[in-house]
């Protein structure tokens, strides 16, 4: 369902789906990506702090700031018409203290962000998220692999594999329910436990590398489209391959920029009508006629 004929997706709206629809989550990192994503009928497209790996170049997600969040943020805003627009709180923006953190989440609202998302639910987030609630901010959750936790939990590792583990994200689960989260990301989880967690919450959850029992899916666009070939992680399903198509019309192009095969003179370029202007310009040597190369 295209954009123009949908309503303007709510966090409400999002809450209500638990147990009805699925909910379809997509990111987006700019205008043209954010246009895409909303005209495809997406529910939640997402800013994700990922765009440090596939759009910024970095190694992992620990290098974007506030800055970088809130410049595409304001770009995705304007490209999106009907999903709800989530900003990925990235490293740092909600760790230093209770009200850099508001502040921080409040420059997303203020950016046109309708939502944010923070990773973790240990008793210092929650702290965080309560203040963060207060401030009539809606939050977004997200428990499993947490990627800024990369370095704390020794790698991008599926969460949750033995029961002390499963226990834990049980109740980081509740917990974030309990502080008023609309929504909770599972990643990296297995299948099993986010099902369970998916039944013991009155939230949607939505999963990414969690199995189908979840409430809803998201993926990143560049693995979607197969745009960023270098890594494909196992839970991703490619629905089409642009890199190489892409590479393939770029080359095209230099190759016959280099042949003088374009800019074509009759189609594809621009020319006097009157020559009597070229005259006046060039004298009687005026040309009649643009050669090729």
């Amino acid at each position: 369902m295209g954009a123009e004929t949908r309503k303007k997706v709510t966090v409400p709206a999002i809450r209500d789906a638990k147990g009805s629809r699925r909910i379809g989550m997509l990111t987006a990192y700019d205008y043209p990506s954010a246009r895409m994503v909303d005209l495809a009928g997406a529910d939640i497209t997402l800013v994700g702090d990922s765009l440090g790996m596939v759009v910024l170049g970095y190694p992992d997600t620990l290098s974007v700031t506030m800055d970088d969040m809130l410049h595409h943020t304001r770009a995705v805003v304007r490209g999106t018409q009907s999903s709800l627009v989530v900003g990925d709180m990235p490293y740092l923006s909600y760790h230093v203290s209770i009200e850099e953190s508001v502040r921080n989440a409040g420059a997303f609202i203020r950016a046109g962000a309708q939502a944010v998302k923070v990773e973790g639910g240990k008793p210092s987030r929650i702290r965080v998220i309560d203040a963060i609630r207060d401030a009539e901010i809606p939050v977004m959750g997200h428990i499993g692999l947490t990627p800024q936790s990369v370095n704390d939990i020794g790698g991008f590792k599926v969460q949750g594999k033995d029961a002390d583990a499963a226990k834990r994200l049980f109740d980081e689960a509740a917990a974030l329910e309990e502080a008023g989260c609309f929504s909770l990301v599972l990643e990296c989880v297995p299948a099993e436990i986010a099902a369970y967690i998916t039944e013991s919450v009155k939230i949607p959850t939505i999963g990414i590398g969690a199995g189908p029992a979840c409430d809803g899916q998201v993926l990143v666009y560049h693995d979607i489209l197969g745009l960023f070939e270098g890594f494909k992680p196992k839970f991703v399903r490619r629905y089409a391959s642009l890199e190489g198509e892409i590479v393939t019309a770029l080359s095209h192009y230099l190759e016959d920029v280099r042949e003088g095969r374009f800019p074509d003179v009759e189609t594809e370029s621009f020319h006097v009508a009157d020559r009597a202007e070229l005259r006046a310009l060039y004298g009687e040597k005026a040309p009649i006629r643009v050669a090729k190369g």
